[in-house]
């Protein structure tokens, strides 16, 4: 079995990590906090297993560290330029706005251009959940999914994602690729050795496969054929071409471009519960709602009807308390990390009097 992480140590430790490589500590903070809370509700693909190549970039001078974003206000319309800064701090900064200008106008739309890879949209979706807001958030990608009908990568894996609160369950966390995985599943699964279903993807000659490396020279493949390609088109044309961020091609991929900054484009749209009904009122209704499809007949063998974002809630509960596990690839990277830096991963392990017995749960969910 793998060794198991201490969830804030292992962020501890990524921070540290950051801020050695000359990210400024606010930035590093909120770097490490997103590759961590995304180990934590299991999506590995998007977790520190991202921290090597965001050092590597941050290392040869890829991302920018000094210059100031810029934002461009136009009532509740802004346009926010990344300048090349780090993905998820770019994203952070694009959550802030998009806050602040919903709180004041109701609803609002936040464009942005020159960022990078900012992780999962779930990881903005949470502070939105808090500040009583429905977020939406939507994010293109480098090229690793072909239109329907071809076979070279031309659209990026592009997430479409939603966010709303809710009483006294978790709250509603759409989080999806808009391919029929995520390509980060199809990179974990090759650093795990495992094959993949050939459903997923095809290989570089347009036939399906099942071997992730052969894949990861292919495309992965539209969720929903026509469907999922039209959507992260439409996805595209807000991210990219209505922000003047890269689009289709013109998004450079993080690992084989090393001499062109990214240029992501995201978008987010807020909408201000309190502007429709008084916020107990929402959050009473939407639990009704989740009860009465809870309560829907179940198919054949089915236990229980889940809402989007309940399995990642009980991951990041479990994982909180149990820790994580991490691949020994992504270990060893980290290590190799901090002995460069001079920072012992071995504080970041699960101590063995921290260790609980499976059937207990963190009641801490959320910080």
């Amino acid at each position: 079995m793998n060794r198991r992480f201490h969830w804030k140590r292992l962020e501890t430790f990524c921070e540290k990590l950051f801020t050695k490589a000359g990210l400024p500590e606010n930035d590093a903070k909120i770097v490490a906090e997103s590759l961590v809370q995304a180990d934590l509700q299991g999506t590995d693909s998007h977790g520190v297993v991202r921290a090597d190549i965001y050092l590597r970039r941050i290392q040869a001078g890829m991302i920018n560290r000094d210059e100031e974003m810029e934002v461009h206000y136009d009532g509740p319309v802004i346009l926010l330029d990344g300048k090349n800064h780090i993905g998820s701090v770019v994203g952070n900064r694009a959550l802030e706005l998009a806050i602040e200008a919903t709180k004041q106008h109701g609803t609002a739309s936040v464009g942005v251009k020159g960022s990078n890879h900012f992780g999962t949209c779930s990881y903005f979706l949470q502070k939105a959940i808090k500040e009583n807001i429905i977020m939406i958030i939507v994010s293109n990608a480098s090229q690793t999914m072909p239109p329907t009908g071809g076979i070279r990568p031309f659209l990026g894996t592009n997430p479409l994602s939603i966010g709303a609160p809710a009483g006294r369950y978790a709250p509603f966390i759409l989080d999806m690729a808009t391919s029929v995985v995520a390509r980060g599943k199809i990179i974990s699964a090759a650093q795990k050795g495992k094959s993949i279903p050939k459903e997923w993807a095809i290989d570089k000659f347009g036939n399906p496969t099942t071997v992730a490396e052969d894949a990861l020279e292919g495309s992965v493949l539209p969720m929903a054929g026509p469907k999922g390609y039209a959507i992260s088109m439409f996805i595209d044309i807000l991210s990219g071409v209505l922000t003047g961020a890269g689009f289709g091609r013109y998004v450079n991929n993080m690992y084989e471009n090393w001499e062109d900054p990214q240029n992501v484009g995201h978008f987010y749209i807020g909408i201000e519960i309190s502007k429709f009904m008084p916020i107990e009122e929402f959050k009473n209704r939407i639990d009704q709602y989740f009860d009465e499809i809870k309560r829907e007949p179940k198919a054949p063998n089915v236990e229980e009807i889940l809402i989007p974002g309940e399995i990642e809630h009980r991951c990041r509960i479990k994982k909180m308390t149990h820790g994580i596990e991490l691949p020994p690839k992504v270990e060893d990277e980290l290590k190799r990390w901090g002995e460069y830096y001079e920072i012992d991963i071995h504080d970041a392990l699960l101590r063995t009097d921290e260790i609980v017995d499976e059937g207990e749960e963190s009641k801490n969910a959320f910080r």
